[in-house]
C-alpha cells in the first residue's frame, strides 16, 4: 500500500493594479486624515466609496464628498487572541461601523481595551496613522468617542 505523504503549500497570486479615481481618492483621503464617500443618484453616501451602485449598477462618478469624522458602530464582534495577521496586537473589535453622514458601514477595527466597554449604537472617532502611506491602513482603528 502507497503510503499517503502531504506537505503544506501556500498558494497566492500577487499582482498590482491602478487604484483608479474612486479607489484612489478614498486611500488619498485616508492618508490626509479624511474619510471620503460618493453619493448614488438616490442620495445615498456610500462608504468606503465604490465606482458603482450596488443596487443599481449605475456608474456613480468620481465626485468624492467628505463623511465623518465620527461614526456609529451599528455591529461588532470581540477579538480576544488577535493573530499576526489582524490589525492590532492586542484584543480588540471587529465592527460595522457607520461614518456620520454616510448611509452605509465599514467593516474595521475598533480599539476600545475590553468588550465591556463595545456596544451596538456607540459613537466613534478614528484614529489615523502619525505616519500615512496611502493604504487603508492610514485608518488605525477606530476609538471610543470621548
Amino acid at each position: 500500500m502507497t503510503e499517503l505523504r502531504t506537505s503544506e503549500t501556500k498558494l497566492e497570486f500577487p499582482y498590482s493594479r491602478t487604484l483608479g479615481p474612486v479607489v484612489g481618492g478614498f486611500l488619498a483621503g485616508l492618508r490626509d486624515g479624511r474619510l471620503l464617500g460618493i453619493k448614488a443618484k438616490d442620495g445615498r453616501v456610500l462608504v468606503p466609496p465604490v465606482g458603482y451602485d450596488p443596487e443599481t449598477g449605475e456608474h456613480l462618478g468620481t465626485d468624492m464628498i467628505e463623511v465623518g469624522p465620527g461614526g456609529t458602530v451599528r455591529a461588532w464582534t470581540w477579538v480576544a487572541e488577535p493573530s499576526a495577521k489582524h490589525p492590532l496586537d492586542r484584543p480588540f473589535a471587529f465592527a460595522l461601523v457607520q461614518p456620520d453622514g454616510a448611509d452605509t458601514t465599514m467593516v474595521h477595527a475598533v480599539d476600545a481595551g475590553s468588550p465591556d466597554k463595545m456596544s451596538t449604537g456607540m459613537k466613534v472617532t478614528p484614529r489615523y496613522r502619525k505616519e500615512p502611506h496611502g493604504l487603508v491602513t492610514d485608518l488605525e482603528a477606530w476609538e471610543p468617542a470621548r
